[in-house]
């Protein structure tokens, strides 16, 4: 096993490799919250710490054998998190924005639940960035595009897998900002965000065209996109989506419109952007269906 650190901002096809390794070695990713831990206590607020030091990840690694062109797979094997996180309601951000104050919770993480005021309920963590390297230019670790990056998918906890384009040699794998949990649409900003571990193991599809990441559970294929608005990013996800199911499933575009809107699954693992009339994050699902893998 393989012990991955570090803490980039960014993701770029110039930032240098903190380790190489083999696909199929099992890699652990040692990473911070999404605060860069300068949050200790709920006295601070989240306009009150640096901002250009949030989202931090770990690595990058470069994959051997991954190649221009290749799809790398990343298997999340397990989550473990620490004994408490943080949650903030941030100024300007959320539909709830004009009516809530700025404030900062530290929420424990007691017997695998989470416990906030009277109510607990079940941890499910998650990665909120993961991502490699684009082809062109650097990317920040708050924001999500075609390259991964802070895609923020509750789908993206243990066992499932999530296949990446690869833009440069190595891929340059990178991810971090673990959510014990976070409900979709994460509409004040923040998760419980904490620091923990990421068990991976990694694999290489050679020569496979992928346009935008892709997330794989137990019963749903996911693509994951992102747009300046909503009604951007339905049109990228779902016309990945379809590009996807039409070797796999034999139908013409206008059969695979008609059964996404019969079967498909439209969610927002982001919201809070257009507040600040920025872009939003979705996932364009299907069920999986035995002899039809969007991905092999």
């Amino acid at each position: 096993m393989k012990i991955i650190n570090g803490s980039e901002y960014t993701f770029s096809r110039d930032n240098k490799p903190v380790a190489t390794a083999k696909v199929g070695e099992p890699l652990l990713f040692k990473t911070q919250d999404c605060f860069g831990c300068q949050i200790e206590s709920e006295s601070q607020l989240m306009d009150e710490i640096n901002l250009d030091h949030t989202n931090p990840t770990a690595g990058p690694v470069y994959i051997e054998g991954a190649e221009v062109g290749d799809v790398l797979v990343v298997d999340i094997l397990n989550i473990d998190v620490d004994k408490a996180g943080f949650a903030c309601s941030i100024p300007g951000v959320g539909p709830l924005h004009h009516l809530a104050e700025p404030r900062t919770r530290k929420i424990p993480i007691e017997g695998g639940y989470a416990c906030f005021n009277d109510v607990q309920w079940p941890i499910n963590p998650m990665v909120g960035v993961i991502g490699t390297a684009p082809a062109e230019g650097s990317m920040g670790c708050g924001f999500a595009h075609n390259h991964g990056g802070n895609m923020d998918s509750n789908k993206i906890c243990k066992g499932a897998r999530v296949y990446l384009p690869v833009r440069v040699p190595g891929g340059l794998l990178q991810m971090g900002d673990i959510h014990a949990t976070m409900g979709d649409g994460e509409v004040c900003g923040t998760g419980i965000e904490v620091s923990g571990e990421i068990m991976v193991k990694t694999h290489l599809i050679k020569n496979f065209e992928l346009n935008w990441p892709v997330t794989e559970t137990d019963g749903w294929w996911y693509v994951n996109s992102r747009g300046k608005d909503y009604d951007e990013s339905l049109v990228i996800g779902c016309s990945e989506m379809a590009r996807l199911m039409q070797p796999a499933y034999d139908w013409d575009v206008t059969d695979i419109f008609i059964y996404l809107s019969l079967q498909g699954s439209m969610e927002i693992n982001q919201g809070t952007r257009p507040v600040h009339g920025d872009m939003v994050n979705l996932r364009i699902g299907v069920p999986k269906l035995p002899g039809k893998e969007l991905i092999k």
